[in-house]
């Protein structure tokens, strides 16, 4: 696991400057501590930071091609490196070193932009081609690895594995894109492929980008989608063995390391079934890390030590305390990025943790968008057979009346929050889901924003993201669907960069088995009745299980990776809440409706409304304009006449 940087002449063959490079390069350094190395030549510069894991004698980077025309930096692990190398030995190629980053190199020459679809692992990588002129960047299917590029006002092109590499480069202009502030506050982090700021732009999964000199920046080719493509009838048995032999298999290629390896384990069904499937691999006890909370109704630390007797493995656990408040500033120059997922805080204690006994760690991240395991799955099933009943315009007329006139009660399950039905009901599908993915709906935006910002975003709503998705899904019921949303969205734009920054924070390397291409693309054709059936989500995967694990913890009410944030809001962060949201960063950025945060902060600590959300976000917000960008910037009146 590593980290890339690059600077590329879109205009010519300038020289790349030294001390520019290793400044980007030196920006990355907690990605890889263990070496660094840079490759300049006329319009070129390449930059690496390395966490060695596999060939840990021979695979420093840049690496070459044999007449060193071909050059690479790669983050990530491809795991039938072994087999491609192979394969194109057959063809002729000869290999210096037994890394997995030459064999990308080999593969370019073989097969050219295609190479990619013959990695199976996480990557992204930027490869230089001399003699065709030709810097092209890939990143993997799912998202696993980040890669950010940007055009610079020198008139070159930066490139690397976190925001702060480009940040690194005074070319680099730190304009926000009021797009990307309107899609914050809808979902607590900036999708795809924007970034918070206007010049820089991520990579999307499963796409690549060529670069030529002299020629327009052109749009990123996707090579790889999630294909929904249904199975042939099959027994559930014989699928319920199918699901197990691929989950083992994706498990067994992730635990080659040349380094100690161990595992996260949560005690929910994901984290379980992989330390299950290492067990079985492993002829040594494996090691297990779990973080664990004195808050009673977010603790699932007796489900991982049951998991952890069960089969003998090293287990550490450490509780966060509920005054663990050192991170909320410095998440903010962790992400470079707004990142409002309060769970990154003991995400990244947990990877803190484990890096002191590994140095690989395998997840359970991707099992609850391929299997259907959140919850909210369960409720948007439901909502939809009721809205298949009726035409969208009675449904509007109808249920969006009584949803205005529903009192709100956000004390209650959402089961019982009948506004939040109606609103549901009343919308199409998309907008549907989005409102109950929203952490400040339409409503509350509307009122949060200033009136300059409003002005714009000229028209612009934050549900586009998943309209966008939503007609190129392959997929075609109702829960596909949305699933299809969430791993276009909340997989690589949460979930994946929450564990990429906290665990590249401490220099440790997740792998996540339920995220194997091979095996995603099987689950997306299973039935839907065989992922969520009779409320329960993962439904295959726990009756797979059922032989491994208890029923005590596999049929569980799913918790989720939380802290307690709405009474962390209303007691020990009270006074910094409102200290940091009614702060002159806040006040003079010109993005907001001053009094109505004041109304939010008000609400919230008398006990009458649950704003947690919304006002974390606001805190995250303003750590990150406090830190990362530079006030000037960041006002609304450069945001509207830009």
């Amino acid at each position: 696991m590593c980290g890339i940087v690059g600077i590329f002449d879109l205009q010519g063959q300038r020289d790349i400057e030294a001390k520019l490079l290793a400044r980007l390069t030196h920006s990355l350094r907690h990605r890889g501590p263990d070496e660094d190395g840079m490759h300049r030549e006329p319009g070129l510069g390449l930059g690496h930071r390395r966490l060695s894991v596999i060939d840990l004698a021979s695979g420093q980077q840049p690496l070459f091609n044999a007449d060193r025309s071909v050059a690479i930096v790669f983050n990530g692990e491809i795991y039938n490196y072994r087999a491609l190398m192979a394969e194109l030995r057959h063809f002729g190629h000869q290999f210096r070193t037994s890394s997995d980053t030459e064999v990308i190199v080999h593969a370019w020459e073989q097969w050219g932009e295609q190479c990619v679809q013959r990695l199976r692992g996480m990557f992204a990588f930027a490869l230089w081609d001399r003699r065709r002129h030709l810097l092209f960047l890939a990143r993997d299917r799912l998202g696993v690895k980040p890669l950010y590029y940007g055009e610079l006002t020198d008139g070159t092109l930066a490139f690397g594995s976190e925001l702060k590499a480009l940040l690194a480069h005074p070319a680099m202009p730190r304009e926000l894109d009021p797009l990307a502030v309107e899609d914050y506050f809808a979902y607590g982090y900036v999708p795809e492929p924007r970034s918070i700021f206007r010049h820089a732009h991520k990579l999307p999964p499963g796409h690549t980008l060529c670069i030529r000199a002299g020629q327009p920046l052109p749009a990123p080719c996707q090579y790889w989608d999630v294909p929904f493509v249904p199975h042939a009838p099959t027994s559930e048995a014989q699928a319920a063995d199918e699901l197990l032999a691929r989950l083992r298999e994706a498990v067994r290629i992730r635990m080659v390391a040349e380094v100690p390896l161990g595992a996260f384990l949560s005690g929910g069904v994901d984290s379980s079934a992989v330390v299950a499937m290492m067990a079985g691999s492993s002829a040594s006890p494996v090691n297990t890390c779990s973080i664990s909370f004195g808050d009673p109704a977010y603790n699932e630390a007796q489900y991982a030590s049951m998991v952890a007797r069960r089969y003998g493995t090293l287990h550490h656990a450490q509780q966060v305390e509920s005054d663990d408040f050192e991170l909320i500033d410095l998440l903010a120059t962790l992400y470079d990025e707004p990142f409002a997922d309060s769970s990154a805080m003991p995400t990244y204690r947990v990877c803190q943790l484990a890096r002191r006994r590994v140095t690989v760690a395998l997840s359970g991240d991707g099992g609850d968008e391929s299997l259907a395991g959140y919850r909210r799955y369960n409720l948007h099933a439901r909502e939809e057979k009721m809205r298949a009943m009726l035409p969208q315009g009675l449904r509007r007329s109808l249920f969006g009346t009584l949803g205005r006139l529903y009192p709100k009660a956000d004390w209650a399950p959402r089961f019982l929050r009948a506004k939040t039905t109606f609103e549901g009901l009343a919308r199409d599908t998309t907008d549907a889901y989005f409102h109950s993915v929203s952490i400040l709906g339409d409503a509350m935006r509307a009122r949060l924003f200033s009136p300059e910002l409003r002005r714009s975003l000229q028209g612009y709503r934050a549900v586009d993201v998943l309209r966008r998705h939503a007609l190129a899904s392959p997929a075609q019921d109702p829960l596909s669907q949305v699933q299809y949303l969430d791993l276009k969205t909340y997989l690589p734009g949460d979930i994946l960069t929450k564990v990429d920054r906290a665990s590249m924070a401490h220099a440790l390397e997740v792998r996540s088995p339920l995220l194997d291409h091979e095996l995603v693309a099987w689950m997306s054709g299973l039935p839907p009745q065989l992922k969520l059936r009779g409320g329960t989500g993962k439904y295959l995967l726990k009756k797979a299980l059922r032989p491994l694990l208890p029923d005590e913890l596999l049929y569980r009410q799913k918790m989720g990776f939380s802290v307690p944030l709405a009474a962390w809001l209303r007691g020990p962060l009270r006074e910094r809440l409102r200290q940091r949201l009614t702060s002159p960063v806040m006040a003079q950025c010109g993005l907001f409706d001053m009094d109505y945060i004041d109304q939010l902060i008000d609400q919230h600590g008398a006990g009458r409304r649950d704003h947690s959300a919304p006002l974390w976000s606001l805190l995250m917000f303003e750590s990150f304009l406090r830190q990362v960008v530079p006030l000037p910037a960041a006002t609304a009146r450069e945001l509207a006449t830009a």
